[in-house]
């Protein structure tokens, strides 16, 4: 009885509460329109103002003609030569001095913002309060200048002003370097409204194949990237196409567009604890939308807000990237092995440095990261020709206790032991080398420094296949990969001088076509890979050699 007196109590008590909440329902409070919402004055002594996120009227956006034609503001640097437009203030041309699209002296120099872009396809268009994909019209800025350059002061800066629909006006200050890549850009957005104005700023950076090619085999990586909680995130292109925008949100260090040998990139000074997303999509073409924006911020009347980035558009060499700071170096990603590829580039370069030839320099380094294995391979040699001697007596074993696993496995280590050999001590130094060979390929398949880089007779330019002229064109390579099929005799060669531990016929048979097999996959690899492996094949040859004819 109590039990039911208690569920009817629940059940009444239930009753009254939705039935106050049916007769009298509370009153909700009404969210005030845009342009009713309040903010106190910066000197908490004013009265409010009223707050309206910012748009510039359709009707204006549409109707609204240039003034005047926009001209293109001609950049001089050391390093690089640009062209800045007046319309979007965007950076319309940037070819580089130093580099060139393609080997021969008379190609063009490497452009990487190329000028049939317009508008919100070029780098560095800012907008404010509005995604630049929705912006109606491009705004047209006056630049200060007709044409700047370093000249003596090292330094240039360019300011152009322009009045945006909704009384905002946006000061832009490029200032441009002649002995880095960096471009510094101070954005200012200035409300001259009566209401004070809620927005964030916008900043895009659209990227596009530098070389025209996006299928470039001897690309690793061809895409956008984004350095977000120190942790670096390469998107695909084709992942893009495939699965839509991605948005990024955290502590962006910085967002660009790269590929093996060059990069644009754009970071945002780190004001506080302000924190930026990143917005990366497939557009027009082969074009990546890339958009920087920050979190939403008010401007009173009268007042601005002052935005600094600072953009690098240039090569993917280590040492030029550390001196530019932001951790844009972080941009050359070795992969897993990066600890050893890093000091094996800067051991590059330094020999480059005396000798002037990067494949001596490849020689040089293959030579003394022999010499530093040279114990322990040594050791694996002759642990593996003492493995062949014992193979004999360890087939004996195998016929006699075929049928039981556990004494041949016995007896297998009792033979070990007698003779002093680890069964594993051929297959050690591999391993051991294992991260060297990885970071070697990465360095050798990616450094800038290899670019056009020539070596000697028919190899000009080391980080391309190889091909020797013969006179006529072979059937799907063009000129003989000469180097490459020397790489495949060597390997031939030291397969022929090294001890073969198993017994296994159908093994040694198989071993027999790695050869063959390497010859045909390096056929399309940079030339400067395939002289470390020729080279090191030789070394391996002449220390295996001294092995066998050791007779202890």
């Amino acid at each position: 009885m109590e039990s039911k007196n208690a569920f009817l109590a629940i059940l009444l008590s239930m009753a009254v509460l939705f039935g106050y909440q049916l007769l009298f329902p509370p009153q909700q409070p009404t969210p005030p329109a845009p342009s009713e919402q309040k903010i106190d004055s910066p000197n908490g002594q004013e009265p409010p103002v009223a707050v309206a996120p910012y748009a510039a009227p359709v009707e204006q956006a549409v109707a609204a003609e240039p003034a005047r034609p926009a001209r293109d503001i001609e950049v001089t640097t050391g390093l690089y030569s640009a062209v800045v437009s007046e319309t979007g203030g965007t950076i319309k041309s940037f070819r580089l001095n130093e580099y060139r699209q393609e080997l021969d002296a008379d190609s063009p120099r490497m452009e990487l913002v190329r000028g049939e872009r317009r508008g919100r396809q070029l780098p560095l268009f800012f907008s404010w309060g509005a995604d630049p994909a929705t912006v109606l019209t491009i705004p047209l800025y006056e630049a200060a200048l007709p044409e700047i350059s370093t000249g003596r002061d090292g330094r240039a800066a360019l300011t152009m002003t322009a009045r945006l629909p909704g009384d905002l006006s946006v000061i832009r200050t490029m200032t441009f370097n002649d002995d880095n890549y960096l471009v510094d850009l101070v954005v200012e957005v200035v409300n001259n409204s009566d209401t004070a104005l809620q927005g964030a700023p916008y900043l895009s950076l659209p990227g596009h194949p530098f070389t025209g090619d996006a299928q470039d085999t001897r690309f690793l990586f061809n895409g956008p990237a984004v350095l977000i909680d120190d942790s670096l995130e390469e998107i695909k292109v084709k992942d893009l196409a495939e699965d839509g925008p991605v948005t990024l949100h955290g502590d962006v260090t910085w967002t660009a567009y790269e590929d093996t040998y060059f990069m644009m990139a754009v970071a945002p000074e780190k004001a506080g604890a302000t924190r930026h997303s990143v917005r990366l999509a497939g557009a027009d073409g082969n074009i990546i939308e890339n958009i920087l924006f920050g979190p939403a911020e008010v401007i009173i009347p009268g007042g601005s807000r002052q935005y600094r980035y600072t953009a690098y558009i240039g090569p993917k060499k280590m040492a030029g990237l550390k001196a530019a700071g932001h951790d844009f170096d972080r941009a050359i990603n070795f992969g897993w092995f990066g600890f050893v590829a890093k000091p094996v580039l800067l051991l590059l370069n330094l020999i480059h440095k005396y000798f002037h030839n990067y494949g001596v320099a490849i020689i040089l380094v293959t030579v003394l990261i022999k010499l530093f294995f040279w114990p322990i391979t040594q050791k694996g040699m002759k642990s593996m020709k003492n493995m062949q001697k014992l193979q004999p007596k360890l087939a004996k074993i195998r016929e006699k206790y075929k049928g039981d696993k556990e004494r041949l496995a016995q007896e297998q280590m009792k033979m070990y032991q007698t003779h002093k050999i680890n069964p594993l001590g051929g297959c050690l130094p591999m391993v051991l080398q294992i991260p060297v060979f990885f970071a070697l390929y990465r360095v050798l398949m990616q450094a800038i420094e290899l670019r056009h880089a020539p070596f000697m007779l028919w190899i000009n330019d080391l980080s391309a296949p190889e091909r020797l002229s013969i006179g006529f064109e072979l059937p799907y390579l063009g000129g003989l990969p000469l180097l490459t099929l020397l790489m495949g005799g060597s390997m031939f060669l030291q397969q022929k001088m090294t001890p073969t531990p198993s017994a296994n016929p159908e093994m040694a048979r198989m071993m027999m076509f790695m050869p063959v097999i390497f010859t045909f996959i390096f056929i399309n690899f940079a030339s400067g890979l395939v002289l470390y492996f020729f080279v090191n094949n030789f070394l391996q040859m002449a220390q295996q050699y001294y092995v066998n004819k050791d007779r202890d």
